[in-house]
C-alpha cells in the first residue's frame, strides 16, 4: 500500500485513511437511503431495491477507480440535484420514461469520457482563476453546512423561504418527541464534535457521527424519542443486520433510444452534462483545495484520472440503473480526517459493498447524526475565505458572488456559473479585460447561453 498509494509522501498512514474512508461513507451513506426513495415507484417509478443495488456497486466501483486513475481521497456516488432533476424534471414534468432519463444519463456519461480523454474538462479546470477556486472552496463549505442544517431540520421551510426550528411550535402541535429531539441531537452532535475537533481528537467527526447516533438510540430506548413514519421519522435501531443484495434485473441495460436525436432528449441529456461537469470541478476545486494539493499554478496534477473516474462511473451507473455518478462534496469530511490518497476512496468503496449485505444497519443511520459532521466540515472549509484579496474589489467582487450562490442557490454548479459571469464582465468594465482568459470567454458565453435555453 505504501508503494502503491505513497501515503509517507502524501503525510499520512494507513489508520488516518482507514478513518477518513469511514468518515466519507458515515457522512454520505444517506445516499443509499435517498436514491432509491426519490427514483423508486413515487418519485421516477423504478424499483427501488434494483436502484439501492445500482447506487451501491456504481458509487463503489467510481470511488476505486478515483484511486487506480488518481490516487485522490474522493469518493462518489449518484448525485444530489441530479437525481431530483432526473425524478422529478425529466420523468415528471416533462413526461419521459425513466429508460428514457438512464439513456440520456448514459449519453452523458459517454461524452464525458471522451471530453475527460481530450483534455476538455481538464482545460476548464485550469481556466478558473485562483481567486475563484478558493471561492468555490468557501461556497462548498457554506452549501454543505445548509444541507446538514436542513438534514437536522435546524432550519426549515417558512413564508421567509427558511427560519429557524420552533421547539414551542413542535411542543405545541405535539411532535417533539420525533421531530424536537432530533433537532437538540443534532446540536448536541455539533457541540460533541467541534469539541473533539478542538481537543484535536483523531477520527473528531466519526466519533461525533457515532456518539450523536448512540445517544438518539439511548433516547428511543427511554421514551424521549417517539418514532412517526408518517411524517419521516423512523426508529433509530437497524431492523436487523444481514439482508442478500436486490436484484439489478429491473433496471440493468433498460436504455430506451427511441427519442435520440429530438431536440427535447438533447435538452435533457445537455442539462445532465452542464451541471454534472461544474457540480464536479467545483466539488474536485473545493475537496483540493481544502487538502492543499493544488500546485502553486492551483491545478490539481491528478486532475485527468479524477474526472475519468467520474465519467466512466456516470455511464456504468446509468447501465445499472442509476443517476449521474458525480464526486461527492462530503469527501471533505474524509479529507478533513486527514484523508489525502486514494485508499481514503478504496476504503469508502468496499463500504458500499458491505452495505449491499448490511443494508439495515446503514439504511438505520439517520441524518440528525451526519449533519453535525456537515457543519463542521463546512466550518473547516470556510477557513480558507481568508486566502482571498478583499482589498482587491476586482477579484474579490466576483468570489462574494460565487460564494453566497452556492448556498442560497443551493447548486455548487451555480456558484461558479455566476462566479465566473461576474468575474469576467467586472474585470472586462473595469478595464482589466486581459487578466480574462479566451476560455474564460467562452464558459462565460456558456453559462450565459445556458440560462437562456436550459
Amino acid at each position: 500500500m505504501e508503494q502503491f498509494f505513497k501515503l509517507k509522501e502524501h503525510g499520512t498512514d494507513v489508520k488516518t485513511e482507514v478513518i477518513a474512508g469511514v468518515t466519507t461513507f458515515m457522512t454520505m451513506a444517506y445516499i443509499l437511503a435517498v436514491n432509491p426513495s426519490m427514483l423508486g415507484p413515487e418519485g421516477a417509478g423504478m424499483d427501488s431495491g434494483a436502484v439501492f443495488t445500482a447506487t451501491a456497486l456504481a458509487s463503489a466501483l467510481a470511488s476505486f477507480l478515483m484511486a487506480l486513475f488518481a490516487n485522490l481521497p474522493f469518493v462518489l456516488s449518484a448525485g444530489m440535484g441530479l437525481n431530483a432533476y432526473f425524478a422529478y424534471t425529466v420523468c415528471g414534468s416533462m413526461g419521459y420514461s425513466w429508460e428514457v432519463a438512464l439513456t440520456a444519463v448514459f449519453a452523458e456519461g459517454i461524452i464525458f469520457i471522451i471530453l475527460s480523454l481530450t483534455n476538455v474538462r481538464e482545460a476548464l479546470f485550469n481556466a478558473i482563476p485562483a481567486t475563484l477556486k478558493i471561492a468555490v472552496a468557501v461556497g462548498i463549505g457554506l452549501f454543505i453546512t445548509f444541507i446538514g442544517l436542513q438534514n437536522a431540520h435546524i432550519v426549515v421551510d417558512s413564508s421567509t423561504l427558511v427560519t429557524v426550528f420552533s421547539f414551542r411550535g413542535s411542543v405545541e402541535a405535539g411532535t417533539f418527541q420525533s421531530e424536537g429531539i432530533t433537532v437538540l441531537l443534532a446540536l448536541v452532535g455539533i457541540i460533541i464534535t467541534s469539541v473533539l475537533l478542538i481537543k484535536r481528537v483523531k477520527g473528531n467527526i466519526l466519533i461525533g457521527i457515532l456518539a450523536t447516533w448512540i445517544l438518539g438510540m439511548i433516547c428511543q430506548a427511554v421514551g424521549l424519542y417517539v418514532p412517526n413514519p408518517e411524517a419521516g421519522f423512523y426508529s433509530l435501531f437497524p431492523s436487523g443486520v444481514f439482508s442478500m443484495p436486490a436484484s439489478v434485473a429491473p433496471t440493468f441495460m433498460k436504455l430506451d433510444f427511441s427519442v435520440v436525436g429530438t431536440l427535447n432528449f438533447v435538452v435533457v441529456m445537455f442539462a445532465f452534462l452542464f451541471v454534472d461537469m461544474f457540480d464536479t470541478l467545483g466539488t474536485l476545486i473545493g475537496c483540493a483545495s481544502k487538502a492543499d494539493m493544488l500546485d502553486k499554478d492551483g491545478k490539481l496534477p491528478q486532475i485527468k484520472g479524477a474526472l475519468f473516474a467520474d465519467a466512466v462511473g456516470t455511464t456504468v451507473g446509468a447501465v445499472l440503473g442509476t443517476s449521474t455518478i458525480t464526486t461527492f462534496v462530503e469527501s471533505s469530511s474524509g479529507i478533513a480526517e486527514g484523508g489525502r490518497t486514494g485508499l481514503t476512496s478504496i476504503v469508502a468503496g468496499g463500504l458500499f459493498l458491505i452495505a449491499l449485505f448490511l443494508s439495515p444497519v446503514f439504511l438505520a443511520i439517520p441524518s440528525f447524526a451526519t449533519a453535525p459532521a456537515l457543519v463542521v466540515v463546512g466550518f473547516l472549509m470556510m477557513q480558507q475565505v481568508v486566502k482571498i484579496e478583499w482589498e482587491n474589489l476586482v477579484e474579490a467582487i466576483p468570489a462574494f458572488i460565487a460564494i453566497f450562490a452556492m448556498p442560497f442557490m443551493y447548486s455548487i454548479s451555480e456558484g461558479i456559473a455566476m462566479g465566473v459571469i461576474s468575474y469576467v464582465l467586472i474585470h472586462l468594465l473595469a478595464g482589466k479585460a486581459r487578466q480574462n482568459t479566451p476560455l474564460m470567454y467562452v464558459l462565460a458565453l456558456l453559462f450565459v447561453l445556458k440560462y437562456i435555453f436550459l
